[in-house]
């Protein structure tokens, strides 16, 4: 490229061609990188061109200081009316080449359709600011001695008015309690949290309740005169960046303690909800991520929901203070002491990973919500896959087919033990084998994410381990007890974590058999797998659920192994190339 083919191509954008030239003098200087290549050959498009020809003739056709555009004429409809009178002559003249007549018959057809003459009406109306609708003048009949008043007429439309009122407590009168962000009543910039509603319509508050004020409203038409003593101190509604994740679903038309249904804001689990305020202790005003409704809703704070599930809970016999202490049957999946599904234990796997406590005496978290931020991917630094799940669900095998797909990116850790070293095996191959002492030591020192003991020796996972695999470049997979997430979900290690569950009872027991899948119950016998373990894959999947589902990422059934395994490939892709929603202390 030189600046010979720039001059051959004169409708080539100046600056444009500028910068071609420059970048091409600098092809010598520079490695000749795919971007490199992208970007010249960008620079050569026309229609990277035309479109800066056209930016720059908007930018001409401003006759402003301030860039806005002014209308050349206020009356686009009158002008197109003169048009008409002027080409019809022409039309019906048989001196008029064919040509001539057809170009005058078009431009005629185009003059008379409904969307150019609406076109040329809103352009009209615009120009003239003929802007609808018009609020009446307003009154000024007010006595020079009262307190000072301010009257404030808003147009009543399908959207909600954006403020809710109450009945002050020390005064009894009704007062503004709340200004929804984005409603008519916070855009107007004229109503205000505290300012004291004296009339509606002309018609006086006094002696009625909030609900009396409401029925006025509600029966209203049009514009809305409200007649208003200010309040002392305008706060200023000045929105958060507070991002959070839902972890329950709401419906405010079954809430019978929102102020009011028609201003809360339904969502489900899972979703992400934009914390516009919190001034108020027990309700905030959100939206939902990305919804273009600019008017926030009202959802019940982290505190009220939290007391909500307390209570909740506590009606329903549940310890929460410590969950599991006093009585197993409170926890999904377990039955009382009693039940003969809990007289019999199913056999000890090979390696049992436990943590320091057992989840019986585990102080169960109270999800409600959590503050979130995007996470975007890191090359050469690999969020880690966590397989979490009831055991015998799967997740062995999904982990292998995984590491299969591509060994040279997928790395799992290689487990540490005390246990003597066999005949043919290699340290650092499938244990690292270390003394007992040793073991106990780093356990002490909380450097093992999951440890447990089997036959008097020692299992575990050390932490250091998949910091090594994340720090090499490599995707580490996971699969370890579930109460490892308390010490693998840290902002050092940014776990994705998938949940493997279960289906139904029936299509677990009928995808079992029909695919001859093999008890990891018991590794002495190879045999299928009984109801009774079934069952307990479904208890403890409940378990799960309920002391750990809001830390989930993605939940994938496993029903059918070969599509569980397609949507974990597609979470990996996910993970890997789009911006994910983490714990906001993460990407701090």
């Amino acid at each position: 490229m030189s600046s010979a083919l720039v001059m051959e191509n004169r409708n080539w954008d100046p600056a444009l061609s500028s910068l071609l030239v420059t970048l091409e003098e600098s092809r010598d200087d520079l490695p000749c990188t795919e971007e490199f290549a992208f970007l010249s050959e960008l620079l050569q498009k026309p229609e990277l061109h035309s479109l800066v020809h056209i930016h720059n003739k908007v930018l001409a056709s401003t006759n402003s200081r301030d860039g806005r555009f002014i209308p050349v004429v206020n009356s686009s409809v009158q002008a197109a009316l003169e048009a008409l009178a002027d080409v019809l002559p022409l039309i019906e003249q048989p001196k008029k080449s064919w040509d001539s007549r057809q170009n005058s018959q078009e431009l005629l057809t185009l003059l008379q359709t409904p969307h150019v003459q609406g076109l040329l009406y809103a352009h009209d109306c615009i120009a003239q600011k003929d802007y609808y609708p018009i609020l009446p003048e307003v009154p000024f009949d007010i006595d020079e001695e009262e307190e000072t008043i301010k009257i404030v007429q808003l147009v009543k439309s399908n959207e909600p008015l954006g403020a809710t009122i109450k009945t002050d407590e020390e005064t009894g009168k009704i007062v503004i309690a709340r200004i929804m962000h984005g409603g008519a009543a916070d855009r107007s910039g004229l109503i205000h949290v505290g300012d004291e509603v004296i009339e509606v319509n002309n018609m006086s508050t006094e002696g009625k309740t909030p609900n009396d004020v409401l029925q006025i409203l509600q029966n209203s038409e049009g514009t809305i005169t409200f007649k208003l003593v200010p309040a002392d101190a305008k706060g200023n509604l000045r929105e958060s960046k507070v991002r959070v994740r839902a972890h329950f679903d709401y419906r405010a038309a079954t809430d019978p303690y929102i102020p009011c249904k028609e201003a809360g804001l339904d969502f489900d689990k899972g979703d992400i909800l934009h914390i516009v305020s919190q001034d108020d202790a027990y309700w905030w005003q959100a939206r939902k991520e990305n919804d273009r409704n600019m008017r926030a809703g009202l959802i019940p704070s982290r505190a009220l929901q939290e007391k909500r599930i307390v209570h909740e809970r506590s009606s329903k016999g549940i310890d929460v203070a410590n969950i599991g202490l006093c009585s197993l049957s409170v926890l999904p999946g377990c039955q009382s002491p009693k039940s003969p599904r809990c007289a019999s234990k199913p056999r000890t796997k090979k390696i049992m990973y436990a943590t320091a406590e057992n989840d019986d005496f585990d102080r169960e978290e109270i999800a409600t919500y959590e503050e979130v931020a995007k996470l975007y991917p890191r090359p050469g630094l690999h969020r880690p896959v966590v397989l979490v799940g009831p055991p015998g669900i799967g997740r062995n095998e999904l982990k292998r087919r995984l590491m299969a797909l591509d060994p040279e990116k997928f790395k799992t850790t290689i487990p540490f033990t005390t246990r003597p070293i066999k005949h043919g095996e290699i340290n650092g191959k499938e244990y690292y084998f270390v003394s007992r002492e040793k073991m106990e030591e780093d356990i002490a020192a909380g450097k093992f994410l999951e440890h447990g003991e089997y036959k008097g020796n020692l299992y575990g996972t050390s932490a250091d381990s998949v910091k090594s695999i994340i720090n090499a470049g490599y995707v580490c997979i996971l699969n370890p007890h579930y109460q490892a997430l308390k010490m693998l979900r840290t902002a050092e290690i940014k776990p994705f974590v998938v949940y493997i569950k279960p289906p139904s009872f029936d299509v677990l027991k009928e995808t079992r058999h029909e695919a001859y899948a093999r008890s990891t119950f018991d590794e002495a016998n190879s045999r299928g797998f009984t109801d009774e373990e079934f069952e307990e894959i479904e208890r403890s999947a409940a378990r799960i659920e309920f002391l750990y589902g809001h830390w989930f990422d993605e939940v994938i059934e496993n029903a059918d192994l070969s599509v569980a395994f397609e949507q974990m490939v597609r979470a990996v892709q996910t993970l890997e190339t789009e911006p994910l929603w983490v714990p906001a202390s993460w990407v701090q």
